[in-house]
């Protein structure tokens, strides 16, 4: 399509900087806030933490920066090749003549959907207990039998062997095969953990495998994998990918390792660790054994017929001398009381004695009665002449007929 004549001959003239200011106010005006799909090419992160590539599809490409603050929160390692939905706003670099967007959140194409299930997923089995800390198993101290149930031939099977063989070599290795991606991976993860519970193939398991992208990620987040995790009684070890990585599995697993290799180091203990605790263990017991011997063999020579003898004396004599004691203190206090009663009967016979008319009539008294009635004579008065009285002096006794003047 060509411009009339006249329009060609009014056409203003601009400036670069001018044309370049305009379509500048006209881009990023119009797209303040825009997300693109595409793959990632020419990936290239800077040394200061920043992130340039490209984003393009079948017949166009647009650049694309990702700074270092925002790169930080990337729930996965963006690399070529990758799908990915980037959000952002456009901008104009003059400079250069060109226009990119300055992403602020991206993620791997599709992955907002699939961690929306898997949000859901989790929310059920979790309801459900599966996740429950209460019902995780603890890994056996020095399992005789490493079960791993990966693919045989990725990587994470190589390094789940290098570690075990260069930490302990007098653990065994079971390697249950399966595909650890696609349709049929979860059913074939489900079965070897199944058929290593059935027939008791190992003390714990490694259910994992190496880094991917969210979708290669997903059979160890299928509900069949996280039942058959949860249900096993083998302790199961999740290793799924790198440690940004994570599957449903992880939740439900005993323990979750950030690595397959982490995994190996967790499930097989040190074999020169444990040898040297054993030693020292023998050392430590040895010593006691000897400490205690030698006490028993100085107790034991305590237990002489002398030393014996000693011993029963110093546990009699506080005895005796007690009983020695307690009979002193029996007799002083009878002897006492005896002679408090001695003391006693003494003051009452001496009071007896005072009172009896005996010793009265003794010191020389008399007593006068009226010999016909018998009425002790008191008073003179008492007396009429002819009156015949009865005089009872100390000893015998006196008549006399009363005589008044």
């Amino acid at each position: 399509m060509s411009l009339p004549e006249n329009a060609l001959q009014n056409t203003e003239i601009f400036s670069v900087t001018r044309i370049t200011e305009m379509l500048k106010d006209l881009i990023e005006g119009s797209f303040p806030f825009v997300t693109i799909e595409g793959e990632i090419s020419n990936y290239r992160p800077s040394s200061t933490g920043h992130i340039y590539f490209t984003l393009k599809d079948e017949t166009a490409a647009i650049a694309a920066v990702l700074f270092k603050g925002k790169a930080r929160s990337l729930s996965f390692i963006p690399r070529d090749g990758i799908k990915v939905r980037a959000s952002g706003s456009l901008s104009v670099y003059g400079l250069r003549g060109s226009y990119q967007i300055i992403v602020e959140k991206m993620e791997e194409s599709g992955s907002g959907e699939i961690l929306k299930l898997l949000e859901e997923r989790k929310q059920k089995l979790a309801a459900e207990g599966l996740f429950d800390n209460d019902k995780k198993q603890p890994l056996p101290f020095f399992p005789e039998r490493i079960g791993i149930v990966t693919s045989p031939t990725g990587a994470a099977l190589r390094d789940i062997l290098q570690i075990t063989r260069r930490r302990n070599p007098k653990v065994s290795v079971t390697i249950l095969p399966c595909a650890v991606q696609g349709a049929e991976a979860a059913e074939q993860i489900c079965m070897q953990i199944r058929r290593a519970n059935m027939f008791s193939l190992a003390d714990v398991l490694i259910v994992g495998r190496g880094g991917g992208s969210l979708e290669d990620l997903l059979p160890f987040s299928e509900e069949s994998t996280v039942r058959a995790v949860f249900e096993s009684k083998i302790p199961v070890i999740s290793a799924v990918g790198h440690e940004i990585d994570w599957a449903l599995s992880d939740f439900a697993a005993d323990i979750r390792a950030p690595t397959p290799s982490a995994a190996a180091e967790l499930a097989v203990p040190l074999l020169d660790r444990i040898t040297q605790d054993i030693q020292s263990g023998m050392q430590s017991l040895c010593e006691t054994m000897q400490n205690r011997v030698q006490n028993m063999r100085l107790l034991v020579k305590s237990f002489s017929a002398e030393n014996l003898e000693l011993k029963l004396r110093s546990i009699e004599q506080p005895i005796l001398q007690r009983f020695d004691d307690a009979k002193e203190e029996l007799l002083f206090s009878v002897q006492e009381r005896i002679d408090t009663a001695k003391q006693r009967i003494a003051f009452a016979r001496r009071d007896l004695e005072a009172a009896n008319p005996r010793s009265i009539l003794e010191r020389g008294y008399s007593v006068v009665t009226d010999s016909v009635t018998g009425h002790i004579i008191k008073d003179a008065s008492q007396t009429v002449s002819g009156q015949n009285l009865l005089i009872q002096p100390y000893k015998g006794n006196i008549r006399v007929i009363v005589t008044k003047e």
